[in-house]
Order: C-alpha cells, then sequence, then structure tokens
C-alpha cells in the first residue's frame, strides 16, 4: 500500500443528515462532517436517543442520509451493485443487541459471514470459526443457541462474526452497555489489540468506531472522540483538549453515566 492510498478515508460524511432507521422521515443530525482515516479509534458519545445508533447504521451504508453524502472506502453509501457490496464487505459492524439468529447455534452464527461471501470448504470454515470461538473465549457455548446463552456471551459472539470476514474498519453501537467491570475490561483491552494489530489477525490495525454514553470506559489521549448531542454532531478532538472537555454531553456523560447503552 502507498503512502497516499494508506491516508484515503475509509469512512466520509459531507454535510450529510441523519435519519431515524425507524421513521426516514425524522431528522436526527444535521450537516455531519467526519472523516475516519485508516488507523484510527473514534469514541462517539452522547446520552441516550441522540441518533449515535442511527449515526452508525449510516457510517455501515445501512441507512443512506436525507441529503449530503456518506462514503465508505471511496464509495457513496447511496449507490448498488457489486463495487458497493464489495466495499461493506470491508467492514464489521456490531448491534448493541447482537443481533443473533435465535434458531441457529452461536458457532453457527459466527459461520454465516463465510458461508455466504466465501467459497470455503467446510473444513476451512469450521477451523475459522473454531479460532474465533477460542479468541473470544466462547468455546465452551459453541453448539448453544443464542437464548440459551447469557447476553454478554451473545454480544462476544456477535463481535466473532463481524471479525470473521478480517474487516478493515470496524464499527460497535454501545459495544460496553451492560457490562460488569470485568468484561467491560476485557472488550476495551481486546479491542485496543485489533486496533494495534492483533497477532491473531497477522497484525493488521483494524481502524474501529464505537459509540458509547459511558465515557470512562474509553479514556485513552489517543483516540479521537465526537458527540452527538441536540441535534448536530460536534468533534472533540482528543480526551482532555479543551473543546472535549467543554463540550456539554461530555460533561453530563462524565458526571452522570449511564448503566445501559440501549436506544441510543
Amino acid at each position: 500500500m502507498t503512502e497516499a492510498l494508506s491516508h484515503q478515508p475509509l469512512l466520509e460524511m459531507k454535510d450529510a443528515q441523519i435519519v431515524a432507521l425507524r421513521d426516514t422521515s425524522l431528522v436526527l443530525l444535521d450537516n455531519v462532517n467526519w472523516t475516519v482515516r485508516p488507523g484510527e479509534f473514534w469514541v462517539v458519545a452522547g446520552p441516550q436517543r441522540s441518533g449515535k445508533s442511527d449515526l452508525l447504521l449510516h457510517a455501515a451504508g445501512l441507512i443512506a442520509p436525507a441529503n449530503g453524502e456518506c462514503r465508505i472506502f471511496g464509495r457513496d453509501t447511496s449507490e448498488g451493485g457489486e463495487e458497493q457490496l464489495a466495499a461493506r464487505l470491508r467492514l464489521g459492524y456490531v448491534f448493541a443487541d447482537g443481533r443473533l439468529f435465535n434458531h441457529l447455534t452461536i458457532a453457527q452464527n459466527i459461520a454465516l459471514p463465510l458461508q455466504y461471501h466465501r467459497n470455503l470448504p467446510e473444513t476451512e470454515t469450521a477451523r475459522e470459526v473454531a479460532g474465533l470461538l477460542d479468541l473470544l473465549e466462547l468455546t465452551p457455548f459453541a453448539a448453544l443457541t443464542p437464548g440459551n446463552v447469557a447476553a454478554v456471551w451473545r454480544q462476544r459472539a456477535a463481535l466473532a462474526r463481524a471479525l470473521v470476514l478480517q474487516p478493515e474498519l470496524l464499527l460497535l453501537d454501545g459495544p460496553t452497555g451492560g457490562l460488569t467491570p470485568h468484561h467491560r475490561r476485557w472488550l476495551v483491552d481486546f479491542l485496543d489489540r485489533l486496533w494495534h494489530g492483533h497477532e491473531f489477525f497477522e497484525k493488521r490495525p483494524v481502524t474501529i468506531v464505537v459509540t458509547t454514553d459511558d465515557l470512562h470506559a474509553w479514556e485513552n489521549p489517543q483516540r479521537k472522540f465526537a458527540a452527538a448531542h441536540d441535534g448536530s454532531f460536534s468533534l472533540l478532538g482528543s480526551w482532555g483538549d479543551p473543546d472535549f472537555m467543554r463540550h456539554q454531553a461530555v460533561q453530563e456523560l462524565l458526571v452522570a453515566p449511564m448503566e445501559s447503552e440501549g436506544n441510543s
């Protein structure tokens, strides 16, 4: 990869108008201008129902903005075709509630992207899935269906499914919501290892975007922060920067962090 290519945006929004998934006539965030470049770790903070989840759905190309542009890997998300599909396969997405298929086992859920998008022999698919099950400590739950597994392990299974195609960009909606301190520390540490290049993925760094209403979990001067608040999207810089500390959403969340990250 050349130096120029390595700095091309993975995600770019220009004057994007973010609408609600359930009602596309409802504008949640206006004039969003945001660029995510390779190697960055973004934390999008905001209170519940501030539009963070819908923003992330736009970033994944699952909703097109009402106005403005959203591009992933240089492709406009309003366009269709094979090139757009190829761009979307370069990112992984983890929903706040996991969105696993209840009639499939944990292992089968993780295998789905490989079965749909890679022409691999069953033995190779099984090997790839087994590696991720072990990496995310899910092996004891591999043969169980999601309804028979605790929520924290369902979330890890959703993360494994998002990682099975080895994405360059990973989007996670409220990933620390409902986690105990132990599981929250495990997740943040694991995402940091992905960000810097996990040995399981041959040390290829993953660009990461998370949404949160619990800022304390993400304190790190190397991360970049943005806020969704009162219908606007603001770039805040790094932890401790004056703009970061002065922003109303940051002050509110640092004083009284939420316990749950649902309905964001």
